[in-house]
């Protein structure tokens, strides 16, 4: 199935009313982002590239990136250059606007990694974190930055529960220590937290400061197959991914895609 980027309509976004939203909440939920047959092309192509980075990691071969296995379930990173679609959807364009007014103009690509699990994992606890370098950049407190934008691209619908949904806390992006550590013991512990249950296509988009985790994965038949993409500012080049990708990966690139990262071509040693 072959999907056109380019044919997906432009919006008037973000709204102040979503502007206002992100300020107030440090997240913001965006339905249809992804149009129901590029949702759907985009599961094949990561159940294929999973397929295969499964098979090279369990006959111990070097590849590309990072692959992580626990039984049926699978979580692989820096996956732009294992299917020409990642790429693709670098500057998504629904989403490009939201990403130029809520964190930079010139954004920079950060990172991606990619969720595809199917297997309940009950004794599973939470994994409570903010997001960033140095530890989620507490150095800079009181009034952590806004210097990072995570997309979450749902590609299984998970309008039901439990089954490792995105968890998070409204707000906490403006607190300014950490909760303590009884409150980050369990799920339901965080008590002010919210677990997303939105449709496959949504897309889920959060400042670096917000309290977040993979919810419980506890609903028998449920599936949480999940797209992550990051974006900083123009003038933070602190990610290893950028690492992990061939010269011939940022030279297939558009002049406007290879934008994203500024220039920054990495020779592997």
């Amino acid at each position: 199935m072959t999907i056109s980027f380019s044919s997906v309509r432009m919006s008037e976004h973000p709204t102040q009313t979503e502007r206002d939203a992100f300020e107030r909440d440090g997240y913001l939920v965006v339905e249809n982002a992804l149009s129901s047959d590029l949702a759907a092309c985009l599961t094949e192509r990561l159940e294929s590239v999973i397929k295969m980075r499964r098979a090279m990691y369990e006959r111990g071969e070097l590849h590309h990136g990072r692959t992580q296995i626990d039984g049926a379930n699978t979580r692989i990173f820096h996956i732009l250059e294992n299917d020409p679609i990642f790429a693709e959807l670098i500057d998504h364009p629904p989403i490009v606007p939201y990403i130029r007014a809520l964190l930079n103009e010139n954004p920079h690509f950060h990172a991606s990694d990619a969720y595809l699990e199917v297997e309940p994992t009950p004794d599973r606890g939470p994994g409570w974190h903010i997001d960033g370098h140095d530890s989620g950049y507490r150095g800079l407190r009181p009034d952590i930055p806004h210097l990072q934008l995570k997309i979450a691209y749902f590609l299984s619908d998970m309008t039901d529960p439990d089954q490792g949904n995105l968890l998070l806390v409204p707000g906490s992006h403006r607190a300014n220590e950490d909760p303590l550590p009884d409150r980050r013991a369990a799920f339901d512990t965080m008590t002010d937290a919210v677990q997303v249950c939105v449709s496959a296509g949504t897309a889920v988009m959060f400042h670096n400061a917000v309290w977040h985790t993979r919810g419980p994965f506890t609903r028998e038949g449920g599936r949480r197959i999940m797209l992550y993409y990051a974006y900083e500012h123009p003038w933070m080049l602190a990610n290893d991914e950028h690492f992990s990708y061939s010269r011939t990966f940022y030279d297939r690139l558009s002049t406007e895609r290879r934008a994203y990262f500024h220039g920054c071509v990495f020779e592997k040693a």
